[in-house]
Protein backbone atom coordinates (compact mmCIF):
# COMPACT_ATOMS: atom_id res chain seq x y z
CA UNK A 1 0.00 0.00 0.00
CA UNK A 2 1.31 3.43 -0.89
CA UNK A 3 2.52 5.48 2.07
CA UNK A 4 3.07 9.21 1.96
CA UNK A 5 4.58 11.69 4.41
CA UNK A 6 2.69 14.90 4.92
CA UNK A 7 4.89 17.96 5.20
CA UNK A 8 4.51 20.37 8.10
CA UNK A 9 2.40 23.24 6.85
CA UNK A 10 0.72 26.22 8.52
CA UNK A 11 -2.50 25.62 10.43
CA UNK A 12 -4.61 27.56 7.96
CA UNK A 13 -3.55 25.23 5.15
CA UNK A 14 -3.81 22.12 7.32
CA UNK A 15 -7.35 23.09 8.30
CA UNK A 16 -8.33 23.67 4.68
CA UNK A 17 -6.85 20.33 3.63
CA UNK A 18 -8.58 18.50 6.47
CA UNK A 19 -11.94 20.09 5.73
CA UNK A 20 -11.65 19.22 2.05
CA UNK A 21 -10.65 15.70 2.85
CA UNK A 22 -7.05 15.88 1.58
CA UNK A 23 -5.55 15.20 5.02
CA UNK A 24 -7.45 13.17 7.60
CA UNK A 25 -6.29 13.23 11.20
CA UNK A 26 -2.72 14.35 11.97
CA UNK A 27 -1.17 16.60 9.32
CA UNK A 28 2.24 15.62 10.70
CA UNK A 29 1.79 11.88 10.77
CA UNK A 30 2.49 9.21 8.21
CA UNK A 31 -0.81 8.25 6.65
CA UNK A 32 -2.05 5.99 3.89
CA UNK A 33 -3.55 7.34 0.72
CA UNK A 34 -6.55 5.12 1.42
CA UNK A 35 -7.23 7.09 4.62
CA UNK A 36 -7.99 10.33 2.78
CA UNK A 37 -11.74 10.82 2.93
CA UNK A 38 -13.97 13.85 3.17
CA UNK A 39 -15.23 15.00 6.51
CA UNK A 40 -18.91 14.99 7.27
CA UNK A 41 -20.74 18.29 7.46
CA UNK A 42 -21.10 18.12 11.29
CA UNK A 43 -17.39 17.32 11.62
CA UNK A 44 -16.54 20.23 9.34
CA UNK A 45 -18.71 22.62 11.37
CA UNK A 46 -17.07 21.37 14.57
CA UNK A 47 -13.61 22.01 13.14
CA UNK A 48 -14.71 25.54 12.22
CA UNK A 49 -16.08 26.07 15.73
CA UNK A 50 -12.67 25.23 17.17
CA UNK A 51 -11.16 27.91 14.93
CA UNK A 52 -13.77 30.41 16.12
CA UNK A 53 -12.99 29.90 19.82
CA UNK A 54 -9.24 29.35 19.46
CA UNK A 55 -8.35 32.87 20.62
CA UNK A 56 -10.93 32.92 23.44
CA UNK A 57 -9.47 30.78 26.27
CA UNK A 58 -12.69 30.39 28.32
CA UNK A 59 -14.69 29.46 25.23
CA UNK A 60 -11.91 27.15 24.07
CA UNK A 61 -11.95 25.33 27.40
CA UNK A 62 -15.74 24.96 27.27
CA UNK A 63 -15.49 23.48 23.75
CA UNK A 64 -12.77 21.03 24.80
CA UNK A 65 -14.54 20.15 28.05
CA UNK A 66 -17.48 18.85 26.03
CA UNK A 67 -15.34 17.15 23.37
CA UNK A 68 -15.04 13.36 23.77
CA UNK A 69 -11.57 12.60 25.08
CA UNK A 70 -11.52 8.82 25.15
CA UNK A 71 -8.94 7.71 27.70
CA UNK A 72 -6.31 9.00 30.07
CA UNK A 73 -3.56 6.40 29.87
CA UNK A 74 -0.86 7.90 32.14
CA UNK A 75 -2.54 8.48 35.46
CA UNK A 76 -1.15 7.88 38.95
CA UNK A 77 -4.11 7.36 41.26
CA UNK A 78 -2.51 8.88 44.36
CA UNK A 79 -1.20 11.83 42.36
CA UNK A 80 -4.60 12.36 40.76
CA UNK A 81 -6.36 12.97 44.07
CA UNK A 82 -6.64 16.63 45.05
CA UNK A 83 -5.08 17.90 48.28
CA UNK A 84 -8.46 18.76 49.76
CA UNK A 85 -9.43 15.09 49.60
CA UNK A 86 -6.25 14.00 51.35
CA UNK A 87 -6.83 16.51 54.15
CA UNK A 88 -10.30 15.09 54.67
CA UNK A 89 -8.98 11.49 54.60
CA UNK A 90 -6.21 12.36 57.04
CA UNK A 91 -8.75 13.74 59.47
CA UNK A 92 -10.88 10.58 59.18
CA UNK A 93 -7.79 8.45 59.88
CA UNK A 94 -6.79 10.40 62.97
CA UNK A 95 -3.51 11.60 61.45
CA UNK A 96 -1.55 14.58 62.68
CA UNK A 97 0.10 17.43 60.78
CA UNK A 98 3.68 18.61 61.18
CA UNK A 99 3.17 22.38 60.93
CA UNK A 100 6.77 22.99 59.92
CA UNK A 101 7.12 20.29 57.27
CA UNK A 102 3.48 20.74 56.18
CA UNK A 103 3.10 16.97 56.09
CA UNK A 104 1.03 14.21 57.68
CA UNK A 105 2.48 12.35 60.66
CA UNK A 106 1.17 9.35 62.55
CA UNK A 107 -0.65 9.93 65.82
CA UNK A 108 0.46 8.20 68.99
CA UNK A 109 -1.39 5.20 70.45
CA UNK A 110 -4.46 6.16 72.45
CA UNK A 111 -4.64 5.00 76.08
CA UNK A 112 -7.23 2.35 76.77
CA UNK A 113 -10.54 3.95 77.68
CA UNK A 114 -9.52 7.38 76.40
CA UNK A 115 -11.52 9.41 73.91
CA UNK A 116 -10.67 8.40 70.33
CA UNK A 117 -8.83 11.65 69.62
CA UNK A 118 -5.42 11.61 67.92
CA UNK A 119 -2.46 12.17 70.24
CA UNK A 120 0.07 14.25 68.34
CA UNK A 121 3.72 15.04 68.99
CA UNK A 122 4.54 18.44 70.46
CA UNK A 123 4.00 21.11 67.82
CA UNK A 124 1.87 18.87 65.62
CA UNK A 125 -1.89 19.30 65.32
CA UNK A 126 -4.69 16.84 64.52
CA UNK A 127 -5.56 16.78 60.82
CA UNK A 128 -9.18 17.14 61.89
CA UNK A 129 -8.36 20.64 63.18
CA UNK A 130 -6.84 21.85 59.90
CA UNK A 131 -10.14 23.17 58.42
CA UNK A 132 -10.43 25.44 61.45
CA UNK A 133 -7.15 27.15 60.52
CA UNK A 134 -7.42 28.60 57.01
CA UNK A 135 -3.75 29.60 56.91
CA UNK A 136 -2.63 26.05 57.71
CA UNK A 137 -5.23 24.59 55.35
CA UNK A 138 -3.92 26.71 52.47
CA UNK A 139 -0.33 25.86 53.36
CA UNK A 140 -1.13 22.13 53.26
CA UNK A 141 -2.80 22.43 49.86
CA UNK A 142 0.34 24.19 48.60
CA UNK A 143 2.57 21.57 50.21
CA UNK A 144 0.58 18.67 48.75
CA UNK A 145 0.55 20.15 45.23
CA UNK A 146 2.21 22.57 42.82
CA UNK A 147 -0.28 25.35 43.66
CA UNK A 148 1.57 28.61 44.15
CA UNK A 149 4.98 26.96 43.88
CA UNK A 150 7.88 29.34 43.32
CA UNK A 151 11.42 27.92 42.97
CA UNK A 152 13.77 28.93 45.75
CA UNK A 153 17.37 28.24 46.68
CA UNK A 154 17.83 24.48 46.69
CA UNK A 155 14.18 23.69 45.85
CA UNK A 156 13.20 23.36 42.20
CA UNK A 157 9.89 22.21 40.73
CA UNK A 158 11.24 18.67 40.35
CA UNK A 159 12.01 18.44 44.09
CA UNK A 160 8.73 19.94 45.28
CA UNK A 161 6.69 17.74 42.92
CA UNK A 162 8.20 14.44 44.03
CA UNK A 163 8.22 15.49 47.71
CA UNK A 164 4.44 15.87 47.76
CA UNK A 165 3.87 12.10 47.76
CA UNK A 166 5.63 11.60 51.07
CA UNK A 167 3.81 14.58 52.57
CA UNK A 168 0.26 13.40 51.84
CA UNK A 169 1.09 9.72 52.20
CA UNK A 170 -0.01 7.67 55.18
CA UNK A 171 -3.76 7.64 54.69
CA UNK A 172 -5.49 4.30 55.09
CA UNK A 173 -5.86 2.11 51.96
CA UNK A 174 -9.60 1.95 52.70
CA UNK A 175 -9.89 5.34 51.00
CA UNK A 176 -8.92 3.88 47.61
CA UNK A 177 -12.58 3.40 46.68
CA UNK A 178 -13.24 7.06 47.49
CA UNK A 179 -10.28 8.02 45.33
CA UNK A 180 -11.62 5.91 42.45
CA UNK A 181 -14.94 7.70 42.74
CA UNK A 182 -13.25 11.11 42.70
CA UNK A 183 -11.24 10.48 39.54
CA UNK A 184 -14.10 8.73 37.74
CA UNK A 185 -16.47 11.58 38.56
CA UNK A 186 -13.98 14.13 37.24
CA UNK A 187 -13.47 12.05 34.10
CA UNK A 188 -17.20 11.74 33.45
CA UNK A 189 -17.62 15.51 33.74
CA UNK A 190 -15.09 15.91 30.90
CA UNK A 191 -16.57 13.33 28.54
CA UNK A 192 -13.87 10.74 29.22
CA UNK A 193 -14.83 7.10 29.16
CA UNK A 194 -11.79 5.06 30.21
CA UNK A 195 -8.92 5.35 32.71
CA UNK A 196 -5.78 3.29 33.23
CA UNK A 197 -4.79 3.95 36.82
CA UNK A 198 -1.31 3.34 38.19
CA UNK A 199 -1.42 2.08 41.76
CA UNK A 200 0.38 -0.38 44.01
CA UNK A 201 -1.82 -2.48 46.30
CA UNK A 202 -0.31 -2.99 49.72
CA UNK A 203 1.65 -6.20 50.01
CA UNK A 204 1.93 -8.40 53.10
CA UNK A 205 5.11 -10.40 52.72
CA UNK A 206 7.25 -8.96 49.94
CA UNK A 207 9.75 -7.19 52.18
CA UNK A 208 10.04 -10.24 54.42
CA UNK A 209 10.49 -12.59 51.46
CA UNK A 210 13.25 -10.47 49.92
CA UNK A 211 15.06 -9.75 53.20
CA UNK A 212 17.57 -12.57 52.77
CA UNK A 213 17.48 -12.75 48.96
CA UNK A 214 20.65 -11.63 47.24
CA UNK A 215 20.71 -10.16 43.77
CA UNK A 216 21.88 -12.49 41.04
CA UNK A 217 22.22 -12.05 37.29
CA UNK A 218 20.49 -15.38 36.68
CA UNK A 219 16.94 -14.00 36.58
CA UNK A 220 15.37 -17.40 36.03
CA UNK A 221 16.92 -18.76 39.22
CA UNK A 222 16.04 -15.58 41.12
CA UNK A 223 12.43 -15.89 40.02
CA UNK A 224 12.26 -19.53 41.13
CA UNK A 225 13.71 -18.61 44.52
CA UNK A 226 11.16 -15.85 45.08
CA UNK A 227 8.23 -18.00 44.02
CA UNK A 228 9.45 -20.82 46.26
CA UNK A 229 9.44 -18.39 49.18
CA UNK A 230 5.76 -17.68 48.55
CA UNK A 231 5.86 -14.39 46.63
CA UNK A 232 2.72 -15.21 44.66
CA UNK A 233 0.87 -15.55 47.96
CA UNK A 234 0.35 -11.78 47.92
CA UNK A 235 -1.75 -11.99 44.75
CA UNK A 236 -5.03 -12.83 46.57
CA UNK A 237 -4.52 -9.88 48.92
CA UNK A 238 -3.94 -7.55 45.97
CA UNK A 239 -7.08 -8.81 44.25
CA UNK A 240 -9.05 -8.31 47.47
CA UNK A 241 -7.68 -4.76 47.62
CA UNK A 242 -9.29 -3.99 44.24
CA UNK A 243 -12.47 -5.87 45.13
CA UNK A 244 -12.99 -3.65 48.17
CA UNK A 245 -12.05 -0.42 46.37
CA UNK A 246 -14.38 -1.12 43.47
CA UNK A 247 -17.21 -2.04 45.83
CA UNK A 248 -16.86 1.31 47.60
CA UNK A 249 -16.77 3.13 44.28
CA UNK A 250 -19.94 1.41 43.05
CA UNK A 251 -21.74 2.22 46.28
CA UNK A 252 -20.77 5.89 46.16
CA UNK A 253 -21.83 6.20 42.53
CA UNK A 254 -25.02 4.12 43.04
CA UNK A 255 -24.10 2.00 40.04
CA UNK A 256 -26.86 -0.27 38.80
CA UNK A 257 -29.57 1.81 40.47
CA UNK A 258 -32.12 4.11 38.90
CA UNK A 259 -30.25 7.28 39.83
CA UNK A 260 -26.73 6.04 39.16
CA UNK A 261 -24.03 8.68 38.73
CA UNK A 262 -22.55 9.40 35.27
CA UNK A 263 -19.21 8.21 36.70
CA UNK A 264 -20.50 4.63 36.57
CA UNK A 265 -20.00 4.72 32.81
CA UNK A 266 -16.27 5.46 33.17
CA UNK A 267 -14.41 2.16 32.81
CA UNK A 268 -11.18 1.65 34.72
CA UNK A 269 -8.29 -0.78 34.58
CA UNK A 270 -5.14 -0.84 36.68
CA UNK A 271 -1.43 -0.71 36.01
CA UNK A 272 0.72 -2.20 38.74
CA UNK A 273 3.47 0.28 39.52
CA UNK A 274 6.92 -0.89 40.60
CA UNK A 275 9.09 1.46 42.66
CA UNK A 276 12.30 1.65 40.67
CA UNK A 277 14.48 3.33 43.31
CA UNK A 278 15.00 0.23 45.45
CA UNK A 279 17.68 -2.49 45.53
CA UNK A 280 17.62 -4.63 42.40
CA UNK A 281 16.38 -7.76 44.12
CA UNK A 282 13.38 -5.86 45.56
CA UNK A 283 12.62 -4.19 42.21
CA UNK A 284 12.69 -7.58 40.50
CA UNK A 285 10.53 -9.13 43.22
CA UNK A 286 7.93 -6.38 42.96
CA UNK A 287 7.95 -6.59 39.16
CA UNK A 288 7.47 -10.35 39.39
CA UNK A 289 4.54 -9.84 41.76
CA UNK A 290 3.05 -7.33 39.31
CA UNK A 291 3.30 -9.79 36.42
CA UNK A 292 1.82 -12.58 38.56
CA UNK A 293 -1.06 -10.33 39.59
CA UNK A 294 -1.76 -9.16 36.04
CA UNK A 295 -1.72 -12.76 34.81
CA UNK A 296 -4.32 -13.68 37.45
CA UNK A 297 -6.59 -10.61 37.47
CA UNK A 298 -7.90 -9.17 34.17
CA UNK A 299 -8.48 -5.80 35.86
CA UNK A 300 -4.69 -5.38 36.16
CA UNK A 301 -3.64 -4.92 32.56
CA UNK A 302 0.02 -3.88 32.75
CA UNK A 303 3.05 -3.00 34.84
CA UNK A 304 5.07 0.23 34.96
CA UNK A 305 8.19 1.42 36.78
CA UNK A 306 7.70 4.66 38.72
CA UNK A 307 9.80 7.09 40.71
CA UNK A 308 12.19 9.89 39.81
CA UNK A 309 14.12 8.68 36.79
CA UNK A 310 17.14 10.81 37.71
CA UNK A 311 17.59 9.32 41.20
CA UNK A 312 20.88 7.52 41.77
CA UNK A 313 19.51 3.96 41.82
CA UNK A 314 17.32 4.53 38.79
CA UNK A 315 20.25 5.85 36.78
CA UNK A 316 22.69 3.19 37.97
CA UNK A 317 20.32 0.23 37.58
CA UNK A 318 18.27 1.37 34.58
CA UNK A 319 19.73 -1.10 32.07
CA UNK A 320 19.37 -3.97 34.55
CA UNK A 321 15.76 -2.99 35.22
CA UNK A 322 14.95 -2.98 31.51
CA UNK A 323 16.47 -6.44 31.26
CA UNK A 324 14.22 -7.57 34.11
CA UNK A 325 11.13 -6.36 32.27
CA UNK A 326 12.21 -7.96 29.01
CA UNK A 327 12.83 -11.26 30.79
CA UNK A 328 9.44 -11.24 32.52
CA UNK A 329 7.63 -10.22 29.32
CA UNK A 330 8.90 -13.42 27.76
CA UNK A 331 7.35 -15.47 30.56
CA UNK A 332 4.08 -13.52 30.74
CA UNK A 333 3.38 -12.58 27.10
CA UNK A 334 -0.22 -11.51 27.75
CA UNK A 335 0.79 -8.87 30.32
CA UNK A 336 1.26 -5.42 28.83
CA UNK A 337 4.04 -2.96 29.64
CA UNK A 338 4.17 0.83 29.65
CA UNK A 339 7.29 2.46 31.05
CA UNK A 340 8.33 5.87 32.27
CA UNK A 341 11.31 6.62 30.07
CA UNK A 342 13.04 9.84 29.11
CA UNK A 343 11.55 11.90 31.95
CA UNK A 344 14.89 13.69 31.95
CA UNK A 345 16.30 16.99 30.75
CA UNK A 346 19.74 18.53 30.21
CA UNK A 347 21.28 19.58 33.50
CA UNK A 348 19.20 17.20 35.57
CA UNK A 349 21.75 14.46 34.93
CA UNK A 350 25.16 14.47 33.18
CA UNK A 351 24.94 14.56 29.36
CA UNK A 352 25.84 10.89 29.06
CA UNK A 353 22.86 10.06 31.30
CA UNK A 354 20.53 11.14 28.50
CA UNK A 355 21.87 8.57 26.06
CA UNK A 356 19.46 5.72 26.01
CA UNK A 357 16.57 5.33 28.46
CA UNK A 358 13.87 5.44 25.79
CA UNK A 359 15.79 3.12 23.50
CA UNK A 360 16.37 0.58 26.28
CA UNK A 361 12.69 0.68 27.18
CA UNK A 362 11.67 0.11 23.55
CA UNK A 363 14.30 -2.46 22.60
CA UNK A 364 15.32 -4.33 25.76
CA UNK A 365 12.06 -4.13 27.74
CA UNK A 366 9.89 -4.15 24.59
CA UNK A 367 7.59 -1.57 26.13
CA UNK A 368 4.39 -0.96 24.16
CA UNK A 369 4.03 2.61 25.40
CA UNK A 370 6.42 5.23 26.72
CA UNK A 371 5.50 7.72 29.41
CA UNK A 372 6.98 11.22 28.95
CA UNK A 373 9.79 10.58 26.43
CA UNK A 374 11.01 14.15 26.87
CA UNK A 375 14.73 13.64 26.22
CA UNK A 376 14.35 11.73 22.95
CA UNK A 377 16.48 14.17 20.93
CA UNK A 378 19.34 13.77 23.42
CA UNK A 379 19.43 10.00 22.95
CA UNK A 380 22.00 8.32 20.74
CA UNK A 381 20.83 8.34 17.10
CA UNK A 382 17.51 10.06 17.90
CA UNK A 383 16.13 10.05 14.36
CA UNK A 384 16.65 6.32 14.06
CA UNK A 385 14.87 5.91 17.38
CA UNK A 386 11.90 8.01 16.25
CA UNK A 387 11.57 5.96 13.08
CA UNK A 388 11.79 2.75 15.09
CA UNK A 389 9.07 3.88 17.48
CA UNK A 390 6.82 4.81 14.56
CA UNK A 391 7.43 1.47 12.84
CA UNK A 392 6.74 -0.47 16.04
CA UNK A 393 3.69 1.66 16.88
CA UNK A 394 5.03 2.63 20.31
CA UNK A 395 2.72 5.31 21.69
CA UNK A 396 4.09 8.19 23.76
CA UNK A 397 1.95 9.37 26.67
CA UNK A 398 2.40 13.17 26.54
CA UNK A 399 2.20 15.03 29.88
CA UNK A 400 2.69 18.71 29.03
CA UNK A 401 2.05 20.33 32.41
CA UNK A 402 3.94 17.68 34.35
CA UNK A 403 6.95 18.06 32.04
CA UNK A 404 6.90 21.80 32.59
CA UNK A 405 6.50 21.51 36.38
CA UNK A 406 9.18 18.85 36.87
CA UNK A 407 11.66 19.38 34.04
CA UNK A 408 11.05 22.96 32.96
CA UNK A 409 10.45 21.70 29.41
CA UNK A 410 7.61 23.29 27.43
CA UNK A 411 6.68 24.92 24.14
CA UNK A 412 9.24 24.56 21.36
CA UNK A 413 11.61 22.74 23.70
CA UNK A 414 9.17 19.85 24.05
CA UNK A 415 9.48 16.96 21.55
CA UNK A 416 5.69 16.66 21.07
CA UNK A 417 5.80 18.15 17.52
CA UNK A 418 8.74 15.90 16.59
CA UNK A 419 6.84 12.79 17.60
CA UNK A 420 3.99 13.97 15.38
CA UNK A 421 6.32 14.77 12.50
CA UNK A 422 7.86 11.30 12.53
CA UNK A 423 4.53 9.51 12.79
CA UNK A 424 5.02 8.30 16.36
CA UNK A 425 1.54 7.90 17.88
CA UNK A 426 0.83 10.20 20.83
CA UNK A 427 -1.96 10.76 23.34
CA UNK A 428 -2.38 13.48 25.93
CA UNK A 429 -2.53 12.48 29.58
CA UNK A 430 -2.39 14.16 32.98
CA UNK A 431 0.23 12.17 34.95
CA UNK A 432 -0.71 13.53 38.43
CA UNK A 433 -3.61 15.90 37.94
CA UNK A 434 -4.14 16.44 41.67
CA UNK A 435 -0.53 17.43 42.30
CA UNK A 436 -0.49 19.64 39.19
CA UNK A 437 -3.99 21.05 39.95
CA UNK A 438 -5.19 20.37 36.40
CA UNK A 439 -7.49 18.03 34.48
CA UNK A 440 -7.34 16.42 31.05
CA UNK A 441 -9.26 19.29 29.47
CA UNK A 442 -6.50 21.61 30.65
CA UNK A 443 -3.96 19.53 28.74
CA UNK A 444 -6.00 19.75 25.54
CA UNK A 445 -6.32 23.52 25.94
CA UNK A 446 -2.58 23.78 26.47
CA UNK A 447 -1.83 21.63 23.43
CA UNK A 448 -4.14 23.63 21.15
CA UNK A 449 -2.74 26.97 22.31
CA UNK A 450 0.89 25.89 22.24
CA UNK A 451 1.05 23.78 19.10
CA UNK A 452 -1.68 25.29 16.92
CA UNK A 453 -3.55 22.00 16.66
CA UNK A 454 -6.65 21.64 14.52
CA UNK A 455 -9.70 19.49 15.24
CA UNK A 456 -8.40 16.59 13.15
CA UNK A 457 -5.25 16.53 15.30
CA UNK A 458 -7.31 16.32 18.47
CA UNK A 459 -9.56 13.61 17.10
CA UNK A 460 -6.53 11.53 16.13
CA UNK A 461 -5.06 11.76 19.64
CA UNK A 462 -8.37 10.88 21.24
CA UNK A 463 -8.71 7.82 19.01
CA UNK A 464 -5.10 6.90 19.79
CA UNK A 465 -5.92 6.88 23.48
CA UNK A 466 -8.27 3.94 23.03
CA UNK A 467 -6.39 2.26 20.19
CA UNK A 468 -3.29 2.01 22.39
CA UNK A 469 -5.13 1.24 25.60
CA UNK A 470 -4.61 -2.15 27.20
CA UNK A 471 -8.28 -3.05 27.09
CA UNK A 472 -8.88 -6.70 26.23
CA UNK A 473 -9.76 -7.77 22.73
CA UNK A 474 -9.29 -6.56 19.19
CA UNK A 475 -9.49 -3.04 17.81
CA UNK A 476 -12.47 -1.72 15.90
CA UNK A 477 -10.09 -0.35 13.29
CA UNK A 478 -8.46 -2.39 10.57
CA UNK A 479 -5.18 -0.48 10.65
CA UNK A 480 -3.54 1.31 13.61
CA UNK A 481 -3.07 5.09 13.45
CA UNK A 482 -5.24 5.52 10.34
CA UNK A 483 -8.82 5.11 11.62
CA UNK A 484 -10.25 4.99 8.11
CA UNK A 485 -11.71 1.48 7.84
CA UNK A 486 -13.33 -0.67 10.50
CA UNK A 487 -13.02 -4.44 10.76
CA UNK A 488 -14.97 -6.59 8.32
CA UNK A 489 -17.63 -7.55 10.89
CA UNK A 490 -18.72 -3.90 11.10
CA UNK A 491 -17.97 -2.81 7.53
CA UNK A 492 -21.66 -2.34 6.68
CA UNK A 493 -22.28 -0.16 9.77
CA UNK A 494 -21.70 3.49 10.54
CA UNK A 495 -19.18 3.47 13.42
CA UNK A 496 -20.94 4.55 16.59
CA UNK A 497 -24.46 3.81 15.35
CA UNK A 498 -27.04 3.09 18.02
CA UNK A 499 -28.03 -0.25 16.51
CA UNK A 500 -25.08 -2.17 15.05
CA UNK A 501 -25.76 -5.11 12.75
CA UNK A 502 -25.79 -8.59 14.29
CA UNK A 503 -22.24 -9.51 13.14
CA UNK A 504 -20.92 -6.18 14.37
CA UNK A 505 -22.72 -6.45 17.71
CA UNK A 506 -21.28 -9.93 18.24
CA UNK A 507 -17.81 -8.55 17.52
CA UNK A 508 -18.24 -5.62 19.92
CA UNK A 509 -19.56 -7.86 22.68
CA UNK A 510 -16.46 -10.05 22.36
CA UNK A 511 -13.88 -7.24 22.32
CA UNK A 512 -13.78 -4.65 25.09
CA UNK A 513 -11.45 -2.35 23.17
CA UNK A 514 -13.65 -2.29 20.09
CA UNK A 515 -16.71 -1.75 22.27
CA UNK A 516 -15.17 1.36 23.84
CA UNK A 517 -14.03 2.60 20.43
CA UNK A 518 -17.57 2.23 19.10
CA UNK A 519 -18.82 4.25 22.07
CA UNK A 520 -16.23 6.93 21.30
CA UNK A 521 -17.51 7.25 17.74
CA UNK A 522 -21.04 7.55 19.08
CA UNK A 523 -19.91 10.37 21.36
CA UNK A 524 -18.20 12.14 18.46
CA UNK A 525 -21.46 11.97 16.48
CA UNK A 526 -23.37 13.55 19.38
CA UNK A 527 -20.72 16.22 19.97
CA UNK A 528 -20.40 17.16 16.30
CA UNK A 529 -24.16 17.23 15.74
CA UNK A 530 -24.36 20.16 18.16
CA UNK A 531 -22.20 22.42 16.00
Amino acid sequence: MCRVRVAVVPRSFRLTFALLGFVPAFAFAQITAEAASAQTAPEERTAQELERVREEPPALREFLLRMPKGADLHYHLDGAVYAETFIRAGAEDGLCVDQTAKAFTKSQPVDAGAEPQPVCEAGDVPAADVPKNQHLYDALVDSFSMRGFVPSEGVIGHDHFFATFAKFGGTDPRHTGDFLDEVATRAAAQNEQYLELMETPTWNRLNTITKDVAWREDLSALREELLAKGLAGDVPAARAFWDEAESVRRQRERCGKAAEAPACKVAARYIYQVFRNNPKQLVFAQALLGFELAAADPRVVAINFVGAEDDYISMADYAAQMRMVGFLRGLYPKVHVSLHAGELAPGLVPPEGLCCHIRLAVEDARSERIGHGVDVMYEDRPYELLKEMAAKHVLVEINLTSNDDILGISGKDHPFPLYQKFGVPVALSTDDEGVSRIDLTHEYVRAVQTYDLIYADLKQMVRNSLEYSFLAGASLWQEPDVFARVVSECRSDVPGADKPSSPCMAFLNSNQKAEQQWELERRFHVFEANH
